[in-house]
């Protein structure tokens, strides 16, 4: 390793396996990594604003005991040293959690969640917590309450959302990794706009105890990196049984690392959705779905085109089933209890008053948006013509999913229909903006696994994301062809994906 790529700079474009690796040989610190990162934050996170809040103190805290702790013959975990964002949707000990909110500004909870505390065991520094849509509601992060996390490949585009803190922290060398949630794709589709890689795990194979819930039945935590293997190493390490998640897994998926270091495809049956591309689909996106595929094929796999029909309805059913779902979990930030507290301006101060004084000051318009639209599903005479009928259509698309996969081991389509747009392009018109979704949105209705990785640039220069959908509980299949598809990929452009980003302006 040359003098040069042992600098700060040097250090924050490293992967998380090979600060690992550096990390257990003793030819750097973990305060020395995690002080580069924290470095590069303060340079250049004011033209990205991927964090909301900063770590620093207890980030090299946490270094420098990791560093004792080897020093002194400990036999530590494998990522141990290396710092980590984590979304500001994930609760986090004496450290203030605001889901992206201002009904939760300055909230700081009294406990971890259970992936924060196994990220702590894994001797993992917390850099800080990453912007989010308020409470991971939007595709662009635009509807943060506290301000736009900006592309680092474009300043004046979106970074995807609602996890576009977590997606941009990485893209932009601010940490090696990070922690999204998904619930409709805001790990994978914020992954595709800026070149970095995203899970969503089985539902149930990462626990949900200590994630400010959006969609129970949706929601799902998982890991942001830049290459297929970071993600199957952070996989491993918070994908265990959890006994304070009633949904938690007990037998989480396993082998993801050997999966994403295989380098073979052979017997591997490869099924293109023929209803996720087409209409609407960038022929940019398009182009470089086609030649990933083209490239699966070249690998030994034999790719088939499967038919997935109910697919054309699952957005308009997860626009139903979510906001339901929403309106129920948030009805407890009430002003009573924890968080904002706003009292009317007139008027008698009663529990009522308080409330809707409260939640008209602390929610933006998207979250009131879905709220409404949640109640409203659930009323009376509304339930079963609304709520009812998206979960009948919420088991035509698990039927499909089935009916796939038995023709197909994995299966593929273009992660997003677009790359990047601009700000405020779709902002006003919520109906464009959730179709950011439409090919992210059938993996969470049915539990399964999903991967996005970055397919090649757009004839706009922008990242294209290509992802990679698997049967529940199989999610080692995405690791194994998302490696192969990487290493093809990556001999192809020459070096990573993200060496061909323009390099932000610092404030120094």
């Amino acid at each position: 390793m040359s003098t040069a790529d042992m600098n700060a700079d040097g250090l924050t474009r490293r992967t998380a396996a090979e600060l690992a690796d550096l990390l257990r040989a003793g030819e750097v610190s973990s305060v020395e990594v995690t002080r580069a990162h924290l470095d590069r934050m303060a340079a250049v996170d004011g033209a990205v604003h991927a964090y909301l809040h900063v770590n620093t103190d207890e980030a090299l805290a946490t270094a420098a005991d990791v560093d004792a702790r080897r020093g002194a013959g400990e036999d530590l975990p494998g990522l141990a040293g290396v710092p980590i964002a984590v979304k500001d949707i994930v609760v986090t000990k004496n450290q203030v959690t605001t889901a992206g909110s201002k009904i939760l500004e300055d909230w700081v909870p009294p406990y971890d969640a259970t992936l924060v505390r196994l990220l702590r065991e894994a001797g993992m520094p917390i850099l800080g917590k990453t912007n989010l849509d308020e409470f991971a509601m939007g595709s662009s992060t635009e509807h943060s309450a506290y301000g736009p996390t900006r592309n680092p490949w474009d300043t004046d585009r979106i970074p995807g959302g609602s996890g576009g803190g977590s997606a941009a922290a990485v893209a932009s060398h601010l940490a090696p990794i990070a922690i999204g949630t998904d619930t409709g794709g805001s790990i994978r589709q914020p992954a595709a706009v800026t070149g970095t890689v995203g899970v969503k795990p089985t539902y149930g194979g990462v626990s949900r105890y200590g994630l400010i819930a959006l969609a129970s039945s949706l929601d799902q935590a998982g890991p942001v990196s830049r290459t297929v293997l970071d993600s199957a190493l952070l996989h491993e390490v918070i994908g265990v049984h959890d006994p304070l998640d009633s949904t938690s897994l007990t037998d989480p998926a396993g082998g993801l690392v050997e999966a994403a270091r295989s380098g073979d495809l052979a017997g591997m049956r490869v099924g293109v959705v023929k209803e996720l591309g087409g209409e609407g689909y960038q022929p940019g996106v398009r182009a470089s779905f086609d030649h990933s595929v083209e490239l699966l094929r070249s690998a030994g796999a034999e790719v088939v085109e499967v038919s997935c029909p109910s697919f054309d309805y699952a957005l308009a059913a997860y626009y139903l089933i979510l906001p339901a779902e929403a309106s129920s979990n948030l009805a407890k930030f009430d002003g009573m209890r924890f968080g904002l507290r706003v009292e009317p301006h007139e008027g008698p101060v009663t529990a009522e008053t308080v409330m809707a004084a409260t939640r008209g000051a602390g929610f933006g318009d998207e979250v009131k948006r879905r709220i409404i639209l949640g109640t409203h599903a659930l009323s009376a005479g509304y339930y079963d013509a609304y709520y009812g009928s998206a979960q009948k259509v919420r088991t035509l698309i698990q039927r499909d999913f089935a009916a796939a996969f038995a023709q197909a081991d994995v299966l593929v389509s273009p992660t997003a229909p677009t790359t990047a747009f601009r700000f405020g392009e779709k902002v006003d018109d919520p109906l464009a903006m959730y179709l950011n979704d439409v090919a992210t949105i059938p993996a969470n209705l049915a539990g399964v696994p999903g991967l996005s990785l970055p397919s090649g640039l757009s004839d706009d220069g922008l990242p294209v994301g290509f992802q990679v959908l698997a049967p529940v509980r199989e999610d080692a299949r995405l690791y194994r062809v998302g490696g192969v598809l990487e290493r093809l990929l990556t001999q192809e452009w020459g070096g990573p994906i993200l060496d061909k980003a323009p390099e932000l302006e610092t404030s120094r």
